[in-house]
């Protein structure tokens, strides 16, 4: 296969790059420094150094070819919002542009609904806190969900809960259609094995998946 995969210096989306790689895939990893990406010397690996990742324009030769593109943008905190929605719009007119279809980018499980039976604890007080925390970063992956659920592309979203650092460990839990309930983290390379199995799985096409240890 070959993938683009954007927000590539991120915590998932280095994830995405190595195991993509790892599984013999092509890989063109769009970042504004390169330096911060470790795989950057591989021989199946295209760094492509773009500047602006709302420039429609400047994504069209990044997705060209690509048999899909995943997209681990996002903002750290409610300052940065904005980006998720800008860089969604940008490359789903480039995936339009270029007749890409797949295209699989990573939301957060609190854009949605709480699922049914979590606890008292988590319902009453985590869960509404952790929204009213990061309001506007929620409310930027909402606005780039509805864009790429009216887009014409084979598109998957994905929510995760908290992410962590851990390991690859195959162990983890998905849902179509919501949250994994009491599924309140993920590793960064779970939720990229994830994404990377529901690339080629035609269940999850245009599909919302939640992903959970």
């Amino acid at each position: 296969m070959r993938y683009t995969v954007f927000g590539a210096t991120g915590g998932t989306g280095q994830q995405l790059v190595r195991q993509a790689l790892d599984a013999g895939h092509e890989v063109t990893a769009v970042v504004r420094n390169p330096d911060r990406l470790p795989e950057r010397e591989h021989e199946r690996l295209t760094v492509a150094v773009v500047a602006d990742v709302t420039d429609a324009a400047a994504l069209r030769p990044v997705v060209a070819g690509r048999d899909a593109v995943l997209s681990g943008l996002g903002a750290p905190n409610n300052k940065a919002a904005g980006i998720a929605s800008a860089g969604a719009r940008a490359i789903l007119e480039a995936l339009d542009a270029e007749g890409v279809r797949r295209y699989v980018a990573v939301s957060a499980a609190p854009v949605g609904p709480l699922p049914e039976g979590e606890g008292l604890l988590y319902r009453a007080v985590v869960w509404p806190l952790v929204g009213r925390v990061f309001k506007d970063v929620y409310a930027d992956l909402g606005v780039m969900e509805r864009e790429i659920r009216a887009s014409a592309t084979d598109w998957t979203l994905v929510r995760p809960p908290r992410l962590t650092d851990g390991p690859r460990t195959g162990a983890y839990r998905t849902t179509i259609g919501g949250a994994v309930p009491r599924g309140h983290e993920v590793s960064r390379a779970d939720l990229a094995h994830a994404i990377l199995t529901a690339v080629d799985d035609p269940q999850t096409v245009r599909q919302v998946i939640g992903v959970a240890n």
